[in-house]
């Protein structure tokens, strides 16, 4: 097993798939496997688990309907199985005789794993990770690993975001993404380790506290070190002696942001995206786990009608990203392209980014806490009310919390979207509890982010109110947003997309901030060759400069308006209503679409 070790985990590498929980020692799997269609579901009775020997491969972690896959059928294929043989040197222990783990970062829908012909793992959930320990079902020769991956294509009671049902795609939804889809690698662990760590800053960023999850309850004596270092300067350490066998929860005093004598200048901000580095260590007896992590130390919340990044109004310019590549779909093409797709966002003068129906890759995720840009966190929706759809939305959305509320980057959870999944949430009293339910158990599992308890109309309780308007008249937008009495009675009644605007109770627009979570969707192309979508269109990039102008800047002009979100960042399939092609090509150069965006807005202080 290769070493790949970094100086501190928030060195700008961005290649390690799980960012906040480094070791120092790990092997990609991520290549070519062996891959089979298995369109009569008989593989699991006829035993392929055994044998692996699939006739077709496939580069992973690329979906099989997309081109970088090496297969691209986009048909129905309801069950799929890869396999490979890696070898005892990928799989080596080491001299103190660790555990070897086997990390997926997401197969889509739901899968089971087995060695060497054991099982070892299944999992259900088709953004969220999963690992086992497969120690005790290795060889010291050649080993197999051989994946099950089950993602019914009509199955609307699975989370599904914008992946398509129907055999083609139509409107707003897109080819789907079957089985492994991020990357997949092997870890080498002591006996006791780290599972899972969770960062939360106070409410004044003078202290930061970490849970640590361990694999099992630590014996009498064991010990949990601490240390906190900025740019190489240290901060603060802390030893704890572990008593009991639940998580642990430290508490780390931070001297210097104490009284504010040093306030500003740790705090993290898309402008000054400042990382704390961080070194966790658990002796147990001879069992030394040692982790490199990251942290940003920020607050966010609302009162008095605005949004607050450490307690100051800030205004939020959001793009929406869906996060899907012509080549790779919902995987990226590579670790690179993460990078680069903060850096464009970032460019075109947004602060924030939407990330829509999709829980992104934790690369990019790294790439915005490192590079400065805020993040909404939603879930994939269902697109029905039923028991099963209900327990699968909730395990996943706790799974995908849990894993990236360590984040500074992210700033708000968004559950629900548009009533997807609960179409009658207006009318129907146990739909709005699960909007309320599924939003407050968000909260619990994150008391520090405020929550949009369903995105764009038909609110339950909401900590930001948001509206979806995609009107293309810019003077219809100052009307509608041009001071407090407008947003009462629009808050009131039904919204511009025709859809009730609160769900149950009253809107207090007054002290709830209010954002236009998606507005624009203005088509343009270059040269038409399909049949293509849009909101609006343009024709020329004269009247593309001239209707983004007019639609951001009435926006901007608004004095109680606490930001936005424009649809969207890049075309995507039949959706031309990017401000960049799907080759990420700008459709205006950047200096003017940051002069459009980047303007300064009226309810900014």
């Amino acid at each position: 097993m290769e070493s790949k070790t970094t100086m501190s985990a928030s060195d700008p590498i961005g290649a390690h798939p799980r960012p906040q929980l480094r070791r120092s020692t790990w092997h990609s799997l991520d290549g070519e496997w062996r891959f089979a269609y298995d369109d009569a579901e008989v593989g699991d009775a006829e035993g392929w688990f055994r044998t692996g020997d699939f006739a077709r491969t496939i580069v992973v972690p690329y979906p099989p309907e997309s081109p970088a896959s090496g297969i691209g059928d986009t048909s129905y294929h309801p069950v799929v199985w890869y396999s490979l043989r890696v070898t005892g040197a990928e799989v080596d222990r080491g001299e103190d005789g660790g555990r070897i783990l086997l990390h997926f970062g997401a197969v889509d829908y739901a899968a089971t794993v087995w060695v060497n012909g054991s099982r070892v793992a299944a999992h259900v959930g088709g953004h969220s990770p999963f690992s086992a320990d497969i120690t005790d079902h290795l060889s010291d020769g050649e080993n197999l690993l051989v994946v099950r991956a089950v993602d019914r294509p009509q199955d609307v009671a699975q989370p599904r975001g914008k992946q398509e049902w129907l055999p083609a795609p139509h409107e707003i939804w897109y080819h789907r993404t079957t089985g492994i889809w991020q990357p997949v690698w092997l870890e080498r662990v002591p006996s006791t380790y780290i599972t899972e760590l969770t960062w939360r800053p106070d409410r004044h960023t003078d202290s930061v506290e970490v849970e640590v999850l361990l694999n099992r309850p630590l014996a009498s004596g064991a010990t949990l070190d601490v240390e906190l270092a900025y740019e190489g300067t240290p901060l603060a350490r802390v030893s704890v002696e572990a008593i009991g066998s639940g998580a642990p929860i430290i508490d780390i005093p931070l001297r210097d942001q104490r009284n504010h004598q040093h306030y500003e200048k740790l705090l993290w901000t898309p402008e000054n995206p400042r990382l704390i580095d961080a070194t966790v260590i658990v002796t147990d007896g001879s069992s030394v786990d040692a982790v490199q992590s990251y942290l940003g130390l920020r607050t966010v919340g609302t009162a008095a009608g605005r949004f607050l990044l450490n307690d100051r109004p800030y205004f939020v310019r959001a793009v929406l990203e869906q996060g899907f590549w012509p080549e790779s779909h919902l995987a990226a093409p590579s670790a690179d392209a993460l990078r680069d797709e903060v850096e464009l966002i970032k460019a075109m003068g947004f602060n924030t980014a939407r990330i829509h129906q999709k829980a992104e890759d934790p690369r990019f995720l790294y790439w915005a806490d490192r590079l400065g840009l805020m993040i909404w966190g939603e879930a994939p929706a269902a697109y029905e009310f039923t028991t099963t759809a209900i327990d699968n939305l909730t395990r996943e959305w706790v799974d995908l919390v849990r894993r990236d509320r360590s984040h500074p980057s992210i700033v708000t959870w968004v559950p629900f979207n548009e009533s997807w999944g609960i179409p009658e949430a207006l009318t129907e009293p146990a739909q709005r509890a699960f909007s309320r339910g599924l939003s407050d158990l968000t909260r619990a599992l994150d008391p520090t982010r405020p929550v949009i308890s369903n995105d764009g109309w038909e609110h339950t309780r909401s900590d930001i109110l948001t509206v979806h308007d995609y009107d293309s008249d810019p003077e219809t937008f100052r009307r509608r947003y041009a001071d407090h009495e407008a947003l009462a009675r629009l808050f009131s009644g039904y919204g511009p997309s025709h859809r009730m605007m609160m769900a149950e109770g009253t809107a207090e627009t007054a002290s709830a901030p209010v954002m236009v979570s998606e507005f624009g969707g203005v088509k343009f192309e270059k040269a038409p060759t399909e049949p293509s979508w849009g909101y609006s269109t343009s024709d020329t990039v004269e009247e593309l400069e001239k209707h983004l102008r007019g639609l951001f800047g009435a926006l901007l002009d608004s004095p109680v308006l606490s930001g936005f979100c424009y649809t969207q960042l890049t075309d995507t399939m039949q959706e031309a209503n990017g401000l960049a092609y799907e080759d990420r090509t700008p459709k205006l150069p950047l200096d003017v679409l940051e002069s459009i965006i980047g303007g300064s807005s009226r309810s900014q202080p």
